[in-house]
């Protein structure tokens, strides 16, 4: 049977940089971070004090307060997403029965699980929630999404650690390609930007220490990298059925073209350094979606501002495109949005497609010092005005999950 063409018809996002699209949208082309001393809790007594934090969120414009109250933070990013990205799709009338919902997180519901945790030591197991379970567990953004839009196609949540969001929108794709359904929301949600899970990163030594000066702590593929910084939000994507987007004149954002997802069966943590994993999902991606090398011209970085991930997937992108590498552009917003482990995927993918529908690429923001081991063109410190045809979103994952998704530019 061949594979169905999918539209992506709406973009939700919220990260630090904004909450909403356009927001979001205007900071990243602008270069503006959205890091800072984090404020929602102490932080003395860390090796890191900083993250991108979404400062202003209120969950009430799209969730009543009694529903919000019984969602962790993690899930109203995702419900308020879905929301907007819904919103822009203006789907018309549709089969609830063919829509579905996949929201990946690496984490789930955190900061309940660290609030009642607290109550069950401070005054016993009787104190602890009736609420707790349904608000931790990681599939609740997917569950709280579809009873919010009606939607009663494919329901789950993905869980590969920061390749979460990407594999959502993968399988979504797959779904509607495979006919399964005819519309997707898709993406990840995350908010892990807490006491337990900033200790964790900062006992592995995994985050950026440059508790002096913020902003500048994010430097993906620069040579004077420390790690990344922890971030928070939602990134949220529609994909539909393309006959049925083009039958109904919506507004198409980018075509949806491929998927390419492995495993390196290396280490916990480490990515393989031969990129051979990274490399294999790129190279899938792009020949599902018959998309050639010299077709791309931008790629959004997984990037994450570590030593080893920037050099290895930088020399991945080297050995995929050859000499056509010295032709494209690199760039990782999350030096101005931080990591939002399994949200990132979700968020990156809606900025590529905003990416080619409006021919500007963002920037990889503090690139200062080149790394002679990362020797691509990264967009450094401005955005760059660029129609690309095609452009690939890389997410790799702790455990060695790798995630590239292809889109292609929307041409009538």
């Amino acid at each position: 049977m061949a594979l169905r063409r999918v539209a992506i018809t709406g973009v939700g996002l919220i990260t630090a940089v904004g909450v909403g699209r356009d927001e979001t949208w205007d900071g990243l082309i602008n270069g503006r971070s959205g890091i800072g001393p984090i404020t929602s809790f102490d932080t003395e007594g860390y090796r890191t004090t900083f993250g991108a934090e979404v400062k202003d969120f209120d969950p009430t414009t799209v969730m009543d307060l009694k529903n919000a109250r019984k969602a962790d933070r993690y899930s109203q990013f995702a419900v308020c997403a879905a929301q907007e990205a819904f919103d822009q799709a203006d789907l018309g009338e549709f089969d609830p029965e063919r829509a579905g919902v996949v929201i990946g997180s690496g984490i789930g519901g955190m900061h309940t699980f660290e609030e009642q945790h607290r109550k069950l030591i401070a005054r016993g197991p009787s104190r602890v929630s009736p609420m707790f379970i349904p608000m931790m567990i990681g599939d609740m953004a997917s569950g709280l999404v579809s009873i919010h839009l009606g939607f009663k196609g494919p329901n789950y949540s993905t869980v590969s650690a920061c390749a979460s969001g990407g594999h959502a929108i993968g399988v979504s794709y797959q779904h509607i390609a495979n006919g399964d359904a005819d519309i997707m929301i898709a993406g990840g949600a995350e908010a892990s930007v807490c006491p337990m899970a900033l200790a964790g990163f900062s006992s592995l030594k995994a985050l950026s220490a440059n508790n002096d000066n913020p902003t500048k702590a994010s430097r993906p593929f620069d040579k004077d990298r420390d790690g990344f910084v922890l971030g928070e939000g939602a990134g949220v994507v529609v994909l539909e059925d393309m006959d049925r987007a083009v039958a109904r004149g919506a507004t198409i954002i980018a075509e949806f073209a491929g998927f390419g997802m492995t495993g390196d069966a290396y280490h916990m943590t480490q990515p393989d350094n031969s990129g051979t994993g990274a490399f294999n999902a790129m190279k899938r991606a792009m020949e599902l979606g018959g998309i050639k090398s010299e077709d791309v011209g931008y790629i959004n970085a997984h990037g994450t501002s570590t030593h080893f991930n920037d050099k290895i997937e930088s020399g991945a992108i080297r050995r995929l495109f050859g000499s056509h590498a010295d032709d494209m552009a690199v760039s990782s917003t999350k030096s101005m949005m931080g990591h939002l482990l399994g949200a990132a995927g979700g968020v990156e993918c809606g900025v590529i497609a905003l990416a080619l529908q409006k021919g500007i690429l963002p920037p990889t923001i503090n690139y200062e010092t080149p790394d002679p081991e990362c020797d691509l063109f990264y967009c450094p410190n401005e955005a760059v005005k660029k129609q690309a045809t095609a452009a690939l979103s890389n997410s790799f994952g702790f455990g060695g999950h790798n995630v590239s998704l292809a889109v292609k530019a929307w041409k009538e």
